[in-house]
C-alpha cells in the first residue's frame, strides 16, 4: 500500500478535533439545536478518522497463512463502517436534535457567538476540503473529478472527501439557520437548520455506504490495468494472446490479475517458464500495484 500516507486523514481529525471543542461551547452558550447538531457532527468525525486511520494501519499487515491475500480490505470495511457511524450519530442525531427543537422551541441566547463559531469552523473546513480535493487531483490524473470519485477505490480519500463536503454544507445551512433565527427572532429556523444538517449527512452517508459496499464486494481493478496485461503479453512473440484476463482490487494500491496465455504448442516448458517470468517482469515494472500474478499457460 505504498504511496497512500495518513496526511489528508490527520489534517481532517486536527481540523474537526479544534472545530468540535469550539462547537460545543458555543452549542452550550446560546442554547442552539443546530450549533448542537454541528458539535455532534464534527465529533463523529472525530471518530471516524480515527476509525480511518486503524483502517489504514490493518491494511498494511502482510499476508498471514489464514489471510494470505493479505488485509488490504479492511480498509474498506473501516469505511464502511465510518458510513454507518456518519448516518446515524451525524445524521439521525440531528434529524432528531431539530424535530424536538421544533416540537419544543426554546429561545436563543448570545446568537453572535454561534455566528462567528460557525463562521471560523466553515473557514476550516473549507480549508481541510480544499486539501482534500488537491489530495484526489493528484491520484486521479487525467480522469475527470466526479468519474474519480464515483470509480476510486481509494475509500480513505472518498470518504475524507465526503465528510468534508457533507461539513461545509451543513455548516452553511446551520450558519444560515442561526441568522435567520436571530434576524426573525423565531428559534423555528433554528430547529429547521439542525434537521438540514441531519438530511445533509444522511444523503452523503448513503453514497459512502454505497460506494464502499462495492469495493467490499470486490471490484475489477481500473480496466487500464488490463491493457496493460494485454500489451505485456503481446510484447513477446513466443506468447500469443492473453484470455480470460480477471482483475480484483484487494485494496488501496493492492491488485491482483489471474490471466490464461496462449502459448505455441512446441515452446519447449523451460523457454516457456522464461517468457512467463518476463512478462510478470514487464507487467510489475509497469504496473507496480500488481501485488498478486496468478498466469495459466494455454496451447494456443
Amino acid at each position: 500500500m505504498a504511496g497512500h500516507g495518513t496526511a489528508h486523514i490527520t489534517r481532517a481529525l486536527t481540523a474537526n478535533g479544534l472545530i468540535a471543542l469550539a462547537k460545543g461551547a458555543a452549542a452550550a452558550a446560546t442554547g442552539s439545536g443546530a450549533m448542537l447538531a454541528e458539535a455532534i457532527h464534527s465529533a463523529a468525525d472525530c471518530g471516524n478518522q480515527v476509525l480511518l486511520l486503524l483502517g489504514l494501519s490493518t491494511a498494511r499487515r502482510a499476508p498471514t497463512e489464514q489471510h494470505p491475500l493479505g488485509y488490504g480490505r479492511a480498509l474498506y470495511f473501516w469505511s464502511f463502517i465510518v458510513a454507518l457511524f456518519l448516518f446515524s450519530a451525524g445524521g439521525l442525531f440531528s434529524l432528531y436534535e431539530g424535530w424536538h427543537k421544533l416540537s419544543h422551541p426554546e429561545p436563543l441566547t448570545k446568537v453572535w457567538l454561534g455566528i462567528v463559531i460557525l463562521a471560523f469552523s466553515l473557514v476550516v473546513e473549507g480549508w481541510a476540503l480544499a486539501q482534500a480535493v488537491s489530495e484526489l487531483n493528484k491520484r486521479r490524473g487525467e480522469v475527470p473529478f466526479w468519474s474519480y470519485l464515483s470509480r476510486s477505490k481509494d475509500s480513505d480519500l472518498v470518504v475524507v472527501f465526503g465528510e468534508d463536503f457533507a461539513a461545509c454544507l451543513g455548516l452553511a445551512a446551520a450558519l444560515a439557520a442561526l441568522a435567520l433565527a436571530w434576524a426573525t427572532g423565531d428559534p423555528i429556523w433554528d430547529a429547521l437548520g439542525s434537521m438540514a444538517v441531519g438530511a445533509v449527512l444522511v444523503v452523503v452517508a448513503a453514497f459512502l455506504a454505497v460506494e464502499v459496499q462495492s469495493l467490499i464486494l470486490g471490484e475489477s481493478a481500473d480496466p487500464a490495468i488490463v491493457a496493460s496485461v494485454r500489451a505485456a503479453v503481446g510484447a513477446d512473440p513466443r506468447l500469443g494472446k492473453a484470455d480470460e484476463i480477471v482483475t480484483l482490487q484487494q485494496g488501496p494500491g493492492e491488485v491482483l490479475v489471474a490471466l490464461k496465455i496462449a502459448c505455441r504448442p512446441d515452446l519447449p516448458a523451460a523457454e516457456l517458464s522464461s517468457a512467463v517470468n518476463e512478462f510478470e517482469k514487464r507487467l510489475r515494472k509497469e504496473r507496480p500495484e500488481v501485488r498478486w500474478l496468478f498466469v495459466e499457460p494455454d496451447l494456443g
